[in-house]
């Protein structure tokens, strides 16, 4: 169920953002979270998360917005994840062969990088007539830990997130989740870390977006158990945590029912 040599895991530094975005203005945004970052980030950490659409906030406006793989934001990410020489992570518009994708970024400091496109859109917003659905579960690797990645909307369906075989050691959710649904946000998290026996780090946004929906944030990391490892609700926030291997290996052995999971195969 854990790699046998476990115990050679190091643990993982995270740093999450719960930014005030500005609405629609990429170089606003872009600049605000480099001086942002500049200010805040005072030590080594592996691992940056912005929210959901960091560079715009959560737009239909894709037809604008949206950025080719080689665009500015693409341009800043590499330049961000090379200077703090971690990984940064979040997700932007991007257009692609005359399609558009809400798609998640997993910024290597070398410059490479994996994707990720949101699988769920929001038909309460019309997400999934402006934008394609990506197809692919995507688990990465940082320093021995495998992360699923997943956004938003995804979080309310577990059979899509379920942890086949103890596949991912960590979900990590970046949002854009609005405060009038923050009860379902703050019930769901815990779910997902229970059921399938892993860490959630879940980052939201703050403020007013430009349709006047609030969001009050309520970003978190949550254990296997469900505890809480960091949890900030309302305000603007950047936080640096550190989570360990061997508490997520104890859950597991203490309580071994992944291995009771129900077999399944989604189509």
């Amino acid at each position: 169920m854990e790699s046998p040599d476990y115990l050679s895991i190091n643990n993982l530094k995270v740093t999450v953002f719960q930014a005030y975005l500005f609405w629609e203005n990429t170089d606003k945004n872009l600049q605000n979270l480099s001086l942002r970052l500049n200010l805040g980030v005072k030590e080594k950490t592996d691992l940056i998360v912005l929210p959901e659409m960091f560079n715009t906030g959560f737009s239909m406006n894709a037809a604008v917005l949206a950025e080719s793989m080689d665009g500015k934001t693409m341009t800043w990410l590499k330049d961000t994840a090379k200077r703090y020489d971690c990984v940064v992570t979040g997700s932007l518009i991007i257009s692609e062969e005359g399609k558009f994708y809400n798609r998640m970024i997993w910024m290597m400091p070398d410059g490479n990088f994996e994707k990720y496109d949101k699988h769920h859109l929001f038909s309460l917003a019309e997400e999934d007539k402006g934008y394609t659905a990506g197809q692919d579960q995507v688990i990465v690797d940082l320093k021995g830990w495998k992360i699923r990645l997943a956004i938003c909307y995804d979080l309310r369906f577990p059979v899509w997130l379920r942890n086949k075989d103890a596949a991912y050691d960590i979900l990590l959710v970046i949002a854009s989740w609005p405060d009038k649904r923050a009860g379902h946000w703050k019930a769901l998290i815990p779910a997902r870390a229970i059921e399938n026996q892993c860490y959630v780090i879940a980052v939201n946004r703050v403020g007013h977006d430009g349709n006047e929906i609030y969001h009050s944030g309520h970003s978190m990391c949550l254990d296997a158990n469900g505890g809480t490892v960091y949890y900030k609700p309302e305000d603007e926030d950047l936080y640096t945590f550190s989570i360990t291997y061997p508490e997520l290996v104890k859950n597991r052995r203490s309580f071994p029912f992944l291995r009771d999971a129900d077999a399944f195969e989604l189509k």
